[in-house]
């Protein structure tokens, strides 16, 4: 159980930083830095003095995907977002329904056979829950049930489907609908096949290009994974589910030179952690693999590599605390967000970040 309270709704990030205010960018949002209990304040602009030679950061290049389709099932409208690729060609979807203020809610009733109308033509079935159709023991692909399903779509391609009539995944806390371009961070690239993430890897955003070249001249280095994250809906903290992930030969290296050297290897965002630590092999070493990860990093499990995390600001019952937990401690964890409410930082995919590090005394 948590000591962190829940989060207060004004802290809630409603709009993307450069928005705020006349002469605003992406990086004019506020950085809490944690070393162990000791928690420290700063702008994010002020990240590559925090770094040093020798350091590593290891982004998520995923592009996010505009993953919300509006549909209808009979008379009823509801909106498709689609979250997950298969291997099958089938598509991991939660199914949700307008909530009058132009987001949506949890939406109940969805069943085996459900199918929505999509524009152009297009259909999706609902044919059997994320997880299969009976919950799988202890496993966490057991708990989406009723939320996640596996959907194939009839009549036309889903990647055109989202190009043409989709839109980013929104949240309720935020003001209004943002182009797609919001959504991107600085690291994104296309993939090859067209897939990505069904929402933004989030911690990556406040980078800009002044920011990238001051780190690069201070010897920070940069190291590239990728990892397609499904929907995380605002109602329900499960655990991840499997994603695809990719960690390339050059950026095995580099996260291992640097563990070698004594730098240090700071993920950027939680999927740069479950990327990197799913390529950890029994000797320690990091290398060069893809496929799917059904890894779940909490405090039991540990992590083997990473050193440090850049990650947004999570409420309370999110999963992924389980997983800065691992990498700084239960006390160091609560000892921020205790700070950050304080403080009055914003939380969510447009606010404030947070960097954990070690004990040791900064470069």
């Amino acid at each position: 159980m948590t000591t962190i309270v829940r989060v207060p709704e004004e802290r809630s990030a409603r709009v993307p930083a450069e928005q705020r205010g006349p002469g605003r960018a992406r990086d004019d949002v506020r950085l809490l830095v944690s070393r162990g209990t000791r928690v420290t304040h700063h702008a994010f602009r002020e990240l590559p003095g925090l770094l040093g030679a020798g350091d590593l950061l290891v982004v998520n290049t995923s592009p996010t995907l505009a993953a919300a389709v509006d549909g209808r099932i009979g008379d009823a409208p509801v909106v498709v977002h689609f979250s997950t690729l298969g291997d099958d060609g089938r598509w991991a979807v939660e199914l949700r329904e307008p909530d009058g203020r132009g987001t949506t809610r949890a939406r109940a009733g969805t069943r085996v056979g459900t199918e929505v109308r999509l524009p152009e033509g297009v259909r999706l079935v609902v044919e059997e829950p994320v997880g299969g159709p009976e919950p799988v023991g202890g496993h966490p692909v057991g708990r989406y049930r009723e939320r996640l399903w596996w959907g194939r779509v009839e009549g036309g391609a889903v990647l055109g489907l989202l190009r043409g009539h989709g839109r980013p995944v929104r949240y309720s806390y935020t003001t209004r609908d943002q182009p797609l371009s919001a959504y991107q961070t600085l690291f994104s690239l296309p993939s090859p096949d067209g897939a990505g993430s069904a929402e933004m890897p989030s911690a990556g955003r406040p980078f800009t290009e002044r920011v990238v070249t001051e780190l690069v001249r201070g010897g920070v280095g940069f190291a590239r994974v990728t990892l397609h994250t499904g929907v995380a809906s605002a109602e329900a903290h499960e655990p991840p589910y499997p994603e695809w992930f990719t960690v390339p030969e050059a950026s095995a290296r580099a996260i291992n030179a640097v563990s070698a050297g004594g730098g240090r290897v700071i993920a950027v965002g939680t999927t740069a952690v479950r990327a990197v630590e799913s390529a950890v092999g029994a000797d320690g070493a990091v290398r060069a693999c893809q496929g799917w990860t059904d890894l779940v990093v909490t405090p039991e499990r540990g992590v083997r590599v990473v050193d440090g995390l850049l990650t947004g600001l999570h409420e309370p019952e999110a999963s992924h605390l389980l997983m800065l937990r691992a990498v700084a401690g239960r006390a160091a964890v609560d000892r921020a967000y205790e700070e950050a409410l304080r403080g009055l930082y914003l939380w969510h995919e447009f606010g404030d970040v947070h960097l954990l590090l070690g004990e040791e005394t900064p470069h």
